[in-house]
């Protein structure tokens, strides 16, 4: 048996590490389905949601979408959420994570794919006061989160830490092996829906992408060759010293609790 399935107090857990991708295929169908001006706030799930749904429709570049989401939360971390439209500060830090990442977001065009993701079936905002009023609005918020974070936009993400173990995990499984299952695909995915959660702010990047990698690789079964089942050593820690698997394991349960946030669609 492998590790996880020969640890006892987490071998219950392994039906929802496979039930997951399940979770993961239904929230893509009902993400063109939300209203959200009927949704909370949601801990931050909602506001992050409407980030990756309004990103994606203006074609940004994944570390764009979740420059915005870790700024989103990183925001809201600091103030009172109720004081604030989720929505408008979204967008602003959309507006802004484009500039961070030089990957410029056009301020029409995040206004109009906002008020459209918000008033759905509604066409481009005519210029006139509720065009230039939203426009102020985002340009006077991506100021207000730029001084709440004190200016400290940069961000180290998961991601370059993923692509890096993954690449050596190819050359690790042998590429008919690696091709037979869509791991890096998966573990994207799973990275990507982390976004929606404040949570992965508690966690060191390199951390966060061994956990997503291990949600893939027991989604599919695969295991890697040339490593020992036992208690002492897992299959990460030749790529992290110091990731402890409780540790593990706590970050794999988030990323699977994402799921269970999803809303209801009428």
């Amino acid at each position: 048996m492998s590790y996880y399935g020969s640890a006892g107090k987490y071998s219950n857990k392994m039906k929802d590490v496979i039930d997951v991708m399940e979770l993961q295929r239904e929230k893509n169908r009902k993400i063109q389905q939300l209203d959200y001006r009927k949704l909370d706030f949601a801990g931050g799930f909602t506001p992050a949601r409407f980030i990756f749904e309004c990103g994606m429709k203006l074609q940004g570049q994944p570390l764009t979408l979740a420059t915005a989401a870790i700024l989103m939360h990183r925001f809201f971390k600091e103030v009172d959420q109720s004081n604030y439209d989720c929505y408008l500060i979204a967008a602003s830090t959309l507006y802004l994570a484009g500039k961070v990442k030089d990957d410029p977001l056009k301020i029409r065009d995040i206004i109009n794919v906002a008020h459209n993701t918000l008033h759905r079936g509604n066409g481009p905002l005519e210029i006139g006061d509720e065009y230039w009023n939203m426009r102020d609005a985002i340009v006077q918020a991506e100021l207000l989160i730029m001084r709440v974070l004190k200016f400290e936009v940069s961000i180290t993400h998961p991601h370059k830490f993923m692509l890096h173990y993954l690449k050596s995990m190819e050359g690790w499984l042998g590429r008919d092996q690696w091709n037979a299952a869509p791991i890096a695909r998966t573990a994207a995915a799973f990275l990507q829906d982390f976004h929606h959660d404040p949570s992965i702010l508690d966690y060191a990047p390199q951390h966060v992408a061994i956990a997503c990698i291990s949600l893939a690789l027991q989604c599919y079964g695969v295991r890697l060759p040339l490593i020992e089942d036992n208690d002492d050593e897992a299959w990460y820690s030749v790529f992290v010293k110091d990731l402890q698997k409780d540790r593990h394991w706590e970050i794999m349960e988030k990323v699977m609790e994402v799921y269970n946030k999803e809303p209801e669609t009428s």
